[in-house]
């Protein structure tokens, strides 16, 4: 899947394959997204992005496929930043989101001086839980009913790499 892959910033008129993408029955389940967003939310999420907020997509054949994102906190926070990712249900192990990993992680840690990247990744999500590892994330804990998900609150580990 590499070849034909790209990552780059994200951009407005991303928004309707965003839009597609996070409304993948796979997508939902594994994320935070719940179902049925209308597309004007998620224009307003687009549009609401901060300067500390920082948001890669991978695109294959001109379709947003995936997407990644990490957010520096503040003050005495500044070298932590917060990441958060979804890929399309259809292009999920095919190397998208090793892609989008490597790139976010370039860029945190050798132009934005981040020493600190920390998510959250519920507990039977064994195919992110592997990614995350690959990279170097370590569980620091498990969150207890973090979430409510198909009727039952389910627990999240926290994962973080520092490097």
């Amino acid at each position: 899947m590499r070849e034909g892959l790209t990552i780059r910033a994200v951009r407005a008129d991303d928004c309707v394959d965003l839009y597609e993408m996070l409304s993948c029955p796979g997508v939902v389940r594994n994320t935070l997204q719940i179902p049925h967003v209308s597309l004007d939310k998620r224009e307003e999420w687009l549009s609401s992005l901060t300067p500390d907020d920082y948001m890669l997509v991978a695109e294959v054949d001109g379709r947003v496929v995936g997407n990644i994102d990490i957010t520096r906190r503040k003050n005495r926070l500044a070298h932590v930043a917060n990441l958060g990712m979804a890929v399309h249900d259809d292009y999920q192990d095919k190397g998208v989101g090793t892609a989008l990993m490597e790139a976010v992680l370039d860029m945190a840690d050798n132009w934005l001086n981040i020493k600190r990247v920390e998510l959250d990744v519920y507990t039977d999500n064994l195919r992110a839980v592997h990614l995350y590892k690959k990279f170097g994330f370590e569980i620091e804990g498990v969150r207890r009913s973090l979430a409510f998900r198909d009727g039952e609150f389910v627990d999240a580990y926290h994962m973080a790499r520092v490097r």
